[in-house]
């Protein structure tokens, strides 16, 4: 085993330099750049022009000012603007340089974790990466343990039950939970019991209260599960339905197979079967979608939760680097993302076998 997690720990590095240049190669041909974000806002007359060569900071030396995409199609010039004015801009966001003098410069940085100053926040990448990280793992941690801790045994119970009261009822509660968007229940979950027409009992806003560093240490903790109450209950209301039923369905395949016949022609108590011979079996089909639904759920699924209840995680973090072309910050959690979802999915296979140690990655073909 030791050999096949060596080789998967050296293929990360090819594989993050694929995704990225995929990504980079694609971002060339994104119309609208920052660079055409300044000059439009010049044109508006929202910034001047002194403000617009100066507002970059240090991103025309930074390790990320050579990220972006140049827009060479575009006519810049067209803008009625002094061409050394945009010559400047050009230069200061590091589109003066070639694409793959660009990428390999941007590349050289990755390799020591220097993701460069963010274009329109003037503020090191890696900073603000630091500080939003520890939204989006709270609310990707708590809502996949919620998720996995309910799911499993109610997918077990259901199989145990099949076709019976329990089983009906049960399903029609996960599906009509499923059925409703998250951002809809949140939305309902504010208007009802953080400020809305009824009860006043949550905040709104923030991971933690402004007094935060005042509280005792057991004050700490509740106040931070007070102000996740919310969000992580709007997160995780619609992702029950495809573990559980994925769980049903797994444990509905073992129990029907021959061994479990035997195992109970030999006096074995139910639960014996169950957890003793069916769940190691069942529970591999569960764990393979383990990595995916973790990065789902810690990334794209927590996006409009974060705008709903105003928390500053990754989620948001990379979509307003999107709007605004935000290039550093967008390549930078970008590299953020694949480093752990390459990680996740080693660590899926890792458990692959410590839940069936007759598999073995290092034999197979």
């Amino acid at each position: 085993m030791s050999i096949y997690i060596i080789k998967r720990l050296l293929l990360i590095l090819p594989t993050l330099f694929g995704i990225i240049l995929i990504n980079f190669v694609i971002v060339q041909f994104a119309p609208g750049g920052p660079v055409e974000q300044i000059i439009a806002q010049v044109t508006m007359g929202n910034i001047s022009t002194t403000a617009s060569v100066s507002g970059g900071g240090d991103s025309g030396t930074s390790a990320v000012a050579d990220t972006g995409s140049s827009d060479a199609n575009t006519d810049l010039g067209s803008y009625g603007l002094d061409p050394e004015l945009i010559a400047d801009l050009e230069k200061q966001f590091g589109f003066d340089k070639p694409a793959h003098v660009r990428f390999f410069n941007m590349m050289i940085n990755y390799l020591q974790l220097d993701f460069g100053t963010s274009y329109f926040q003037d503020r090191p990448v890696i900073e603000l990466v630091v500080e939003r990280m520890p939204v989006s793992i709270s609310l990707g941690l708590w809502s996949l343990l919620i998720i996995y801790s309910i799911s499993i045994p109610m997918g077990i119970a259901k199989a145990v039950r099949d076709g019976s009261r329990f089983d009906l009822w049960t399903s029609s509660l996960i599906f009509v939970g499923y059925a409703i968007p998250g951002f809809l229940f949140a939305v309902v979950l504010i208007v009802v019991f953080a400020g809305g027409n009824y009860f006043d009992l949550f905040p709104l806003r923030g991971l933690v209260s402004e007094n935060w560093d005042e509280l005792s240490w057991p004050g700490k903790i509740l106040d931070y599960f007070w102000h996740l109450a919310l969000p992580i209950t709007a997160l995780t209301i619609g992702g029950f339905a495809t573990l559980t039923m994925l769980t049903k369905n797994s444990f509905l395949e073992e129990i029907s197979k021959q061994f479990v016949l035997t195992a109970r022609a030999k006096g074995l108590t139910e639960n014996r079967v169950l957890y003793g011979h069916v769940f190691r079996n069942a529970m591999l089909i569960v764990i393979a979608g383990f990595p995916a639904a973790f990065i789902g759920i810690f990334f794209t699924g927590s996006l409009l939760i974060e705008v709903i209840f105003s928390l500053d995680g990754m989620g948001l973090l990379s979509y307003e680097a999107v709007i605004k072309r935000d290039y550093p910050i967008l390549f930078g959690t970008m590299f953020c993302l694949t480093l752990i979802a390459l990680v996740m999915h080693l660590i899926g296979d890792l458990v692959y076998v410590l839940v069936d140690p007759r598999i073995d990655f290092e034999t197979r073909d």
